[in-house]
Protein backbone atom coordinates (compact mmCIF):
# COMPACT_ATOMS: atom_id res chain seq x y z
CA UNK A 1 0.00 0.00 0.00
CA UNK A 2 2.81 2.20 0.81
CA UNK A 3 3.78 1.83 -2.93
CA UNK A 4 0.64 3.67 -3.74
CA UNK A 5 0.42 7.21 -3.34
CA UNK A 6 -2.29 8.00 -6.09
CA UNK A 7 -5.24 6.43 -7.50
CA UNK A 8 -7.03 7.41 -11.05
CA UNK A 9 -11.14 5.81 -9.80
CA UNK A 10 -13.74 5.37 -12.32
CA UNK A 11 -16.19 7.13 -10.66
CA UNK A 12 -20.14 7.86 -11.53
CA UNK A 13 -20.90 9.43 -8.47
CA UNK A 14 -23.36 6.84 -6.61
CA UNK A 15 -23.24 5.07 -3.51
CA UNK A 16 -21.01 2.59 -4.45
CA UNK A 17 -18.00 4.70 -6.00
CA UNK A 18 -18.55 7.61 -3.84
CA UNK A 19 -18.05 4.93 -0.73
CA UNK A 20 -14.75 3.38 -2.79
CA UNK A 21 -13.47 6.76 -3.26
CA UNK A 22 -13.64 7.67 0.42
CA UNK A 23 -12.34 3.69 1.42
CA UNK A 24 -9.24 4.23 -1.49
CA UNK A 25 -8.54 7.46 0.59
CA UNK A 26 -8.58 6.12 4.26
CA UNK A 27 -7.30 2.75 3.45
CA UNK A 28 -4.29 3.43 1.35
CA UNK A 29 -3.76 7.09 2.56
CA UNK A 30 -3.32 8.12 -1.27
CA UNK A 31 -4.73 11.11 -3.42
CA UNK A 32 -7.63 9.89 -5.50
CA UNK A 33 -8.01 11.06 -8.79
CA UNK A 34 -11.71 10.63 -10.53
CA UNK A 35 -12.53 9.86 -13.92
CA UNK A 36 -16.33 9.86 -15.06
CA UNK A 37 -17.37 9.28 -18.54
CA UNK A 38 -20.40 10.25 -21.03
CA UNK A 39 -20.67 7.41 -23.23
CA UNK A 40 -24.89 7.94 -23.73
CA UNK A 41 -26.02 6.34 -20.44
CA UNK A 42 -28.84 9.54 -20.76
CA UNK A 43 -28.03 10.82 -17.03
CA UNK A 44 -25.90 13.90 -16.38
CA UNK A 45 -22.48 13.43 -15.53
CA UNK A 46 -21.69 17.07 -13.87
CA UNK A 47 -22.44 16.73 -10.62
CA UNK A 48 -20.11 14.01 -10.28
CA UNK A 49 -17.67 16.72 -10.22
CA UNK A 50 -19.34 18.51 -7.21
CA UNK A 51 -20.05 15.25 -4.99
CA UNK A 52 -15.57 14.19 -5.53
CA UNK A 53 -14.77 18.15 -5.01
CA UNK A 54 -16.94 17.72 -1.74
CA UNK A 55 -14.88 14.74 -0.89
CA UNK A 56 -11.54 16.75 -1.75
CA UNK A 57 -10.73 15.43 -4.60
CA UNK A 58 -8.47 17.94 -6.69
CA UNK A 59 -7.88 16.32 -9.91
CA UNK A 60 -10.80 15.57 -11.52
CA UNK A 61 -11.86 14.41 -15.13
CA UNK A 62 -15.29 14.84 -16.83
CA UNK A 63 -15.61 13.51 -20.21
CA UNK A 64 -17.90 13.70 -23.02
CA UNK A 65 -16.45 10.46 -24.86
CA UNK A 66 -20.29 9.99 -26.90
CA UNK A 67 -18.56 10.54 -30.39
CA UNK A 68 -15.08 8.35 -29.78
CA UNK A 69 -17.14 5.31 -27.94
CA UNK A 70 -19.48 5.19 -30.97
CA UNK A 71 -16.71 6.08 -34.03
CA UNK A 72 -13.63 3.80 -32.51
CA UNK A 73 -15.77 0.83 -30.37
CA UNK A 74 -19.18 0.40 -31.70
CA UNK A 75 -19.19 1.35 -35.30
CA UNK A 76 -16.05 -1.55 -35.79
CA UNK A 77 -17.73 -3.62 -33.78
CA UNK A 78 -20.68 -3.98 -36.34
CA UNK A 79 -18.29 -4.34 -39.44
CA UNK A 80 -18.34 -7.78 -38.09
CA UNK A 81 -21.88 -7.93 -37.72
CA UNK A 82 -20.86 -9.08 -34.19
CA UNK A 83 -23.19 -10.76 -31.68
CA UNK A 84 -22.46 -12.91 -28.74
CA UNK A 85 -23.82 -16.66 -27.91
CA UNK A 86 -26.54 -15.98 -31.15
CA UNK A 87 -28.77 -12.75 -29.26
CA UNK A 88 -26.46 -10.24 -27.27
CA UNK A 89 -25.28 -7.40 -29.21
CA UNK A 90 -22.28 -6.99 -26.45
CA UNK A 91 -23.56 -3.18 -25.23
CA UNK A 92 -21.55 -3.14 -21.79
CA UNK A 93 -18.99 -5.30 -23.21
CA UNK A 94 -17.57 -2.94 -25.97
CA UNK A 95 -17.90 0.10 -23.21
CA UNK A 96 -15.34 -1.48 -21.01
CA UNK A 97 -12.24 -1.30 -22.99
CA UNK A 98 -12.30 2.30 -23.83
CA UNK A 99 -13.21 3.30 -20.33
CA UNK A 100 -10.20 0.99 -19.35
CA UNK A 101 -8.03 3.18 -22.07
CA UNK A 102 -8.91 6.10 -20.56
CA UNK A 103 -8.20 5.00 -17.29
CA UNK A 104 -4.77 4.19 -18.16
CA UNK A 105 -4.76 7.38 -19.94
CA UNK A 106 -5.17 9.97 -17.18
CA UNK A 107 -2.58 7.28 -15.01
CA UNK A 108 0.08 8.13 -17.56
CA UNK A 109 -1.35 11.99 -16.98
CA UNK A 110 -1.25 12.55 -13.39
CA UNK A 111 1.36 9.82 -12.22
CA UNK A 112 -0.93 7.72 -10.52
CA UNK A 113 0.41 3.93 -9.77
CA UNK A 114 -2.96 2.48 -9.50
CA UNK A 115 -6.03 2.64 -10.93
CA UNK A 116 -9.41 1.28 -9.27
CA UNK A 117 -13.12 0.67 -10.64
CA UNK A 118 -16.40 -0.22 -8.79
CA UNK A 119 -16.85 -3.85 -10.74
CA UNK A 120 -17.99 -6.94 -8.55
CA UNK A 121 -15.95 -10.07 -8.04
CA UNK A 122 -18.89 -12.08 -9.66
CA UNK A 123 -19.07 -10.24 -12.94
CA UNK A 124 -17.80 -9.81 -16.30
CA UNK A 125 -16.19 -6.48 -16.22
CA UNK A 126 -13.67 -6.83 -13.87
CA UNK A 127 -11.77 -9.28 -16.20
CA UNK A 128 -12.72 -6.68 -18.78
CA UNK A 129 -11.40 -3.59 -17.06
CA UNK A 130 -8.32 -5.43 -15.70
CA UNK A 131 -7.30 -6.90 -19.25
CA UNK A 132 -7.66 -3.65 -20.76
CA UNK A 133 -5.52 -1.76 -18.63
CA UNK A 134 -2.80 -4.76 -18.54
CA UNK A 135 -2.96 -4.64 -21.76
CA UNK A 136 -1.84 -0.71 -22.57
CA UNK A 137 0.36 -0.20 -19.01
CA UNK A 138 1.61 -3.62 -17.87
CA UNK A 139 3.06 -1.89 -14.23
CA UNK A 140 -0.53 -0.57 -13.51
CA UNK A 141 -1.61 -1.91 -9.92
CA UNK A 142 -5.46 -2.20 -10.06
CA UNK A 143 -7.35 -1.54 -6.84
CA UNK A 144 -10.64 -3.57 -6.50
CA UNK A 145 -12.65 -2.96 -3.29
CA UNK A 146 -15.11 -5.35 -3.69
CA UNK A 147 -12.59 -8.44 -3.99
CA UNK A 148 -11.12 -6.37 -0.80
CA UNK A 149 -13.75 -5.36 1.91
CA UNK A 150 -16.41 -6.37 3.96
CA UNK A 151 -19.18 -3.96 2.80
CA UNK A 152 -21.14 -6.84 0.90
CA UNK A 153 -24.39 -5.07 1.04
CA UNK A 154 -26.57 -2.03 0.03
CA UNK A 155 -27.16 -1.65 3.85
CA UNK A 156 -23.44 -1.77 4.66
CA UNK A 157 -22.54 0.83 2.03
CA UNK A 158 -25.31 3.30 3.49
CA UNK A 159 -24.04 2.41 7.09
CA UNK A 160 -20.13 3.46 5.38
CA UNK A 161 -21.85 6.68 3.96
CA UNK A 162 -23.79 7.77 7.37
CA UNK A 163 -20.64 7.35 8.78
CA UNK A 164 -18.10 8.93 6.91
CA UNK A 165 -20.32 11.89 6.21
CA UNK A 166 -20.68 10.98 2.15
CA UNK A 167 -23.76 12.62 0.78
CA UNK A 168 -26.33 10.03 -0.79
CA UNK A 169 -28.75 11.39 -3.12
CA UNK A 170 -32.19 9.85 -2.37
CA UNK A 171 -33.96 9.16 -5.39
CA UNK A 172 -37.34 10.02 -4.71
CA UNK A 173 -40.50 7.53 -5.90
CA UNK A 174 -40.42 3.94 -6.54
CA UNK A 175 -36.58 2.41 -6.29
CA UNK A 176 -35.75 0.31 -9.67
CA UNK A 177 -35.62 -3.31 -8.38
CA UNK A 178 -33.02 -3.75 -11.11
CA UNK A 179 -29.40 -3.08 -11.65
CA UNK A 180 -28.72 -1.31 -14.96
CA UNK A 181 -25.82 -0.40 -16.90
CA UNK A 182 -26.57 2.38 -19.99
CA UNK A 183 -24.68 3.33 -22.38
CA UNK A 184 -25.52 5.00 -26.32
CA UNK A 185 -25.31 0.97 -27.61
CA UNK A 186 -27.76 -0.46 -24.97
CA UNK A 187 -29.62 -0.47 -21.33
CA UNK A 188 -29.08 -3.34 -19.63
CA UNK A 189 -30.92 -5.06 -16.45
CA UNK A 190 -30.37 -7.80 -14.08
CA UNK A 191 -31.44 -8.40 -10.09
CA UNK A 192 -35.11 -8.29 -9.27
CA UNK A 193 -37.42 -11.04 -10.30
CA UNK A 194 -34.72 -11.41 -12.99
CA UNK A 195 -32.87 -13.98 -11.18
CA UNK A 196 -35.35 -16.54 -11.56
CA UNK A 197 -35.22 -17.55 -15.38
CA UNK A 198 -38.68 -18.26 -15.32
CA UNK A 199 -40.12 -14.92 -14.41
CA UNK A 200 -41.01 -12.30 -17.28
CA UNK A 201 -39.73 -8.88 -17.04
CA UNK A 202 -42.01 -6.48 -16.10
CA UNK A 203 -43.26 -3.79 -18.62
CA UNK A 204 -42.41 -1.14 -16.89
CA UNK A 205 -39.09 -2.30 -16.53
CA UNK A 206 -37.99 -1.24 -20.26
CA UNK A 207 -36.99 2.40 -20.62
CA UNK A 208 -35.88 2.87 -23.90
CA UNK A 209 -38.82 1.28 -25.74
CA UNK A 210 -42.34 1.09 -25.99
CA UNK A 211 -43.84 -2.92 -26.18
CA UNK A 212 -44.69 -3.85 -29.27
CA UNK A 213 -48.23 -4.48 -28.89
CA UNK A 214 -48.61 -0.21 -28.08
CA UNK A 215 -46.02 0.65 -30.78
CA UNK A 216 -47.69 2.64 -33.95
CA UNK A 217 -50.27 0.09 -35.76
CA UNK A 218 -48.48 1.97 -39.12
CA UNK A 219 -45.01 1.00 -40.05
CA UNK A 220 -41.78 3.52 -40.17
CA UNK A 221 -39.21 3.42 -43.00
CA UNK A 222 -35.84 4.54 -42.71
CA UNK A 223 -32.99 4.76 -45.38
CA UNK A 224 -29.62 4.12 -44.48
CA UNK A 225 -26.50 4.95 -46.15
CA UNK A 226 -23.10 3.18 -46.12
CA UNK A 227 -19.25 3.94 -46.94
CA UNK A 228 -16.85 1.33 -46.14
CA UNK A 229 -19.31 -0.89 -43.77
CA UNK A 230 -20.37 2.44 -41.89
CA UNK A 231 -23.26 4.47 -41.61
CA UNK A 232 -22.82 7.81 -42.71
CA UNK A 233 -26.14 9.08 -43.72
CA UNK A 234 -30.06 8.54 -42.43
CA UNK A 235 -32.47 9.03 -45.01
CA UNK A 236 -30.05 11.32 -46.80
CA UNK A 237 -29.01 13.53 -43.85
CA UNK A 238 -25.44 13.23 -43.17
CA UNK A 239 -25.09 12.61 -39.65
CA UNK A 240 -21.54 11.04 -36.66
CA UNK A 241 -21.06 7.59 -35.58
CA UNK A 242 -23.14 9.07 -32.53
CA UNK A 243 -25.84 11.26 -33.79
CA UNK A 244 -26.33 7.65 -36.22
CA UNK A 245 -27.30 5.77 -32.83
CA UNK A 246 -29.15 8.59 -31.16
CA UNK A 247 -31.42 9.19 -34.34
CA UNK A 248 -31.60 4.99 -34.31
CA UNK A 249 -32.42 4.46 -30.65
CA UNK A 250 -35.17 6.69 -31.18
CA UNK A 251 -36.77 5.55 -34.06
CA UNK A 252 -36.09 1.84 -32.99
CA UNK A 253 -37.54 2.37 -29.41
CA UNK A 254 -40.62 4.37 -30.39
CA UNK A 255 -41.30 1.48 -32.74
CA UNK A 256 -40.57 -1.42 -29.86
CA UNK A 257 -37.76 -2.69 -31.86
CA UNK A 258 -34.37 -3.77 -29.65
CA UNK A 259 -35.99 -5.88 -26.47
CA UNK A 260 -34.02 -8.89 -25.57
CA UNK A 261 -34.03 -11.13 -22.52
CA UNK A 262 -31.48 -13.95 -22.38
CA UNK A 263 -29.46 -16.53 -19.97
CA UNK A 264 -25.61 -15.77 -21.55
CA UNK A 265 -22.75 -17.41 -20.42
CA UNK A 266 -20.45 -15.27 -18.22
CA UNK A 267 -16.33 -15.70 -18.64
CA UNK A 268 -15.78 -16.42 -14.60
CA UNK A 269 -18.11 -19.42 -14.77
CA UNK A 270 -21.61 -18.49 -14.14
CA UNK A 271 -24.83 -18.29 -16.02
CA UNK A 272 -26.52 -15.17 -15.77
CA UNK A 273 -30.20 -13.87 -16.75
CA UNK A 274 -30.14 -10.23 -18.40
CA UNK A 275 -32.60 -8.11 -20.35
CA UNK A 276 -31.45 -5.88 -22.65
CA UNK A 277 -33.03 -2.84 -25.02
CA UNK A 278 -30.55 -2.09 -28.27
CA UNK A 279 -32.80 -0.69 -30.35
CA UNK A 280 -29.85 1.05 -32.84
CA UNK A 281 -27.34 -1.88 -32.64
CA UNK A 282 -30.67 -4.07 -33.42
CA UNK A 283 -31.38 -1.72 -36.34
CA UNK A 284 -27.64 -1.46 -37.31
CA UNK A 285 -27.31 -5.53 -37.46
CA UNK A 286 -29.65 -6.22 -39.77
CA UNK A 287 -28.73 -3.15 -42.33
CA UNK A 288 -25.27 -3.96 -42.24
CA UNK A 289 -25.79 -8.01 -43.33
CA UNK A 290 -28.05 -6.36 -45.66
CA UNK A 291 -25.78 -4.11 -47.74
CA UNK A 292 -22.91 -6.99 -47.08
CA UNK A 293 -25.35 -9.24 -48.88
CA UNK A 294 -25.14 -7.17 -52.31
CA UNK A 295 -21.22 -6.00 -52.04
CA UNK A 296 -19.31 -9.02 -50.14
CA UNK A 297 -18.07 -11.76 -52.11
CA UNK A 298 -19.17 -15.05 -51.01
CA UNK A 299 -16.49 -16.71 -49.31
CA UNK A 300 -15.42 -13.47 -47.98
CA UNK A 301 -18.76 -13.46 -46.30
CA UNK A 302 -18.85 -17.06 -45.13
CA UNK A 303 -15.10 -16.58 -43.71
CA UNK A 304 -16.38 -13.04 -41.69
CA UNK A 305 -19.38 -15.46 -40.51
CA UNK A 306 -16.94 -18.24 -39.42
CA UNK A 307 -14.83 -16.05 -37.60
CA UNK A 308 -17.43 -13.88 -36.10
CA UNK A 309 -18.42 -15.96 -32.76
CA UNK A 310 -14.74 -15.89 -31.64
CA UNK A 311 -14.49 -11.94 -32.16
CA UNK A 312 -17.45 -11.55 -30.36
CA UNK A 313 -16.06 -13.89 -27.42
CA UNK A 314 -12.84 -11.91 -27.45
CA UNK A 315 -14.91 -8.52 -26.63
CA UNK A 316 -17.13 -9.96 -24.19
CA UNK A 317 -14.36 -11.72 -22.12
CA UNK A 318 -12.47 -8.24 -22.28
CA UNK A 319 -9.43 -9.10 -24.93
CA UNK A 320 -9.98 -5.79 -26.88
CA UNK A 321 -6.73 -4.69 -26.65
CA UNK A 322 -5.21 -8.30 -27.17
CA UNK A 323 -3.39 -8.99 -30.59
CA UNK A 324 -5.50 -11.20 -31.91
CA UNK A 325 -8.67 -8.90 -31.81
CA UNK A 326 -6.42 -5.95 -33.61
CA UNK A 327 -5.24 -9.17 -36.21
CA UNK A 328 -8.53 -9.80 -36.82
CA UNK A 329 -9.96 -6.30 -37.16
CA UNK A 330 -7.55 -5.57 -39.79
CA UNK A 331 -9.26 -8.36 -41.68
CA UNK A 332 -12.67 -7.37 -41.43
CA UNK A 333 -12.03 -3.80 -42.28
CA UNK A 334 -10.15 -5.00 -45.50
CA UNK A 335 -13.17 -6.90 -45.95
CA UNK A 336 -15.37 -3.44 -45.78
CA UNK A 337 -13.94 -0.94 -48.59
CA UNK A 338 -16.17 -2.16 -51.52
CA UNK A 339 -19.04 -1.52 -48.67
CA UNK A 340 -21.32 0.73 -50.05
CA UNK A 341 -24.69 1.63 -50.68
CA UNK A 342 -28.09 2.28 -49.16
CA UNK A 343 -30.59 -0.42 -47.02
CA UNK A 344 -34.33 0.85 -46.88
CA UNK A 345 -35.95 -0.70 -43.67
CA UNK A 346 -39.53 -1.06 -42.55
CA UNK A 347 -40.10 -1.08 -38.59
CA UNK A 348 -43.03 -2.18 -37.41
CA UNK A 349 -44.41 -3.51 -33.93
CA UNK A 350 -41.09 -5.03 -32.58
CA UNK A 351 -39.42 -6.49 -36.08
CA UNK A 352 -36.64 -4.80 -38.29
CA UNK A 353 -37.34 -6.19 -42.17
CA UNK A 354 -35.11 -5.37 -44.87
CA UNK A 355 -37.38 -3.56 -47.81
CA UNK A 356 -34.31 -2.79 -50.28
CA UNK A 357 -30.97 -2.81 -50.72
CA UNK A 358 -28.83 -1.17 -53.36
CA UNK A 359 -25.10 -0.08 -54.53
CA UNK A 360 -24.60 1.66 -57.55
CA UNK A 361 -20.78 1.17 -57.82
CA UNK A 362 -20.07 -1.95 -55.70
CA UNK A 363 -22.86 -4.17 -56.16
CA UNK A 364 -22.26 -7.89 -56.86
CA UNK A 365 -25.65 -8.76 -57.81
CA UNK A 366 -26.36 -9.15 -61.76
CA UNK A 367 -29.54 -8.84 -62.76
CA UNK A 368 -28.84 -10.50 -66.59
CA UNK A 369 -27.01 -13.40 -64.51
CA UNK A 370 -29.71 -13.89 -61.80
CA UNK A 371 -32.92 -13.03 -64.16
CA UNK A 372 -35.82 -16.17 -64.24
CA UNK A 373 -36.82 -14.78 -67.34
CA UNK A 374 -34.22 -15.03 -70.45
CA UNK A 375 -30.89 -14.13 -69.56
CA UNK A 376 -30.15 -13.97 -73.69
CA UNK A 377 -26.83 -16.11 -72.96
CA UNK A 378 -25.49 -14.78 -69.73
CA UNK A 379 -25.65 -17.87 -67.79
CA UNK A 380 -25.12 -20.95 -69.78
CA UNK A 381 -26.92 -23.77 -67.53
CA UNK A 382 -25.42 -26.83 -69.53
CA UNK A 383 -22.65 -25.75 -66.91
CA UNK A 384 -24.10 -26.67 -64.16
CA UNK A 385 -24.26 -30.31 -64.78
CA UNK A 386 -20.64 -30.61 -65.46
CA UNK A 387 -20.77 -28.72 -61.81
CA UNK A 388 -22.57 -31.10 -60.30
CA UNK A 389 -21.02 -34.45 -61.40
CA UNK A 390 -17.05 -33.25 -59.95
CA UNK A 391 -18.87 -32.23 -56.75
CA UNK A 392 -20.64 -35.50 -56.42
CA UNK A 393 -17.80 -37.42 -57.52
CA UNK A 394 -16.19 -38.37 -54.10
CA UNK A 395 -19.82 -39.07 -52.74
CA UNK A 396 -20.49 -41.43 -56.00
CA UNK A 397 -17.04 -43.61 -55.39
CA UNK A 398 -17.87 -44.12 -51.74
CA UNK A 399 -21.63 -45.09 -52.47
CA UNK A 400 -19.94 -47.78 -55.36
CA UNK A 401 -17.75 -49.28 -52.15
CA UNK A 402 -20.94 -49.52 -50.19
Amino acid sequence: MSEIKKIVLAYSGGLDTSVILKWLQDEYSAEVVTFTADIGQGEEVEPARLKAEALGIKEIYVEDLREEFARDYVFPMFRANTIYEGEYLLGTAIARPLIAKRLIDIANETGAEAISHGATGKGNDQVRFELGAYALRPDIKVIAPWREWDLNSRQALLAYAEKHGIAVEMKKGKASPYSMDANSLHISYEGGILEDPWDEAEDDMWRWSVSPENAPNHATYVELTYRQGDIIAIDGKIQSPNEVMEKLNKLGGDNGVGRLDIVENRYVGMKSRGCYETPAGTIMLKAHRAIESLTLDREVAHLKDELMPRYASLIYNGYWWSPEREMLQTMIDASQVNVNGNVRLKLYKGSVSVVGRMSETDSLFDEAIATFEDDEGAYNQKDAEGFIKLNALRMRIAAKKK
